[in-house]
């Protein structure tokens, strides 16, 4: 029989636990634990069809035509202008990052809206897609006088921040 003992020092075991419990609870900040919004529940959305892009954007509440306005491939820049470092924002706001996309080629499917409750005139929603899974989203009123974007929450009050364009 083969027997091992070691002296544990107790100011080492209570640092390293201590040092444990710091490093969840920043996972768990960085990472979001549960409770979180729906849509940082959703950002790892897989969709490889257009009904799976349809039912993610019902699920969010918006009520959506079943086929796209548009489908488009986009180049995700390496170098972001200020106009895509505001975009990235609202992004990161959500839970999404394109910095991690940044010289890939998605696709960006459009979506008519037809359930929004402030907008007027014509809504879409955006979806950018990175093999077959969302990587950014947002909807906007493409009103002449008011046009805005705002994130892919379905608005309950004012939760969404608008942003004009």
């Amino acid at each position: 029989m083969f027997m091992v003992t070691a002296k544990l020092d107790r100011r080492k075991v209570i640092g390293g636990a201590l040092a444990l419990v710091a490093l969840i609870a920043a996972a768990i900040f960085i990472f979001g634990g549960g409770g979180g919004s729906e849509t940082a529940a959703k950002i790892n959305a897989t969709v490889k069809s257009n009904a799976q892009r349809v039912k993610y954007l019902e699920s969010l509440g918006w009520q959506v035509e079943t086929e796209p306005v548009e489908e488009q491939t986009v180049t995700i820049p390496r170098d972001f202008s200020e106009v895509y470092e505001d975009y990235n924002a609202l992004q990161k706001s959500q839970g999404f990052d394109l910095k991690k996309y940044a010289g890939f080629e998605a696709v960006r499917y459009t979506y008519e809206v037809k359930n929004h409750p402030t907008a007027t005139g014509r809504v879409v929603a955006d979806m950018i897609v990175y093999r077959n899974k969302v990587i950014a989203a947002d909807v906007q009123s493409l009103s002449a006088e008011n046009g805005s974007m705002e994130g892919i929450n379905f608005p309950t009050s004012s939760e969404n921040s608008t942003k004009s364009t």
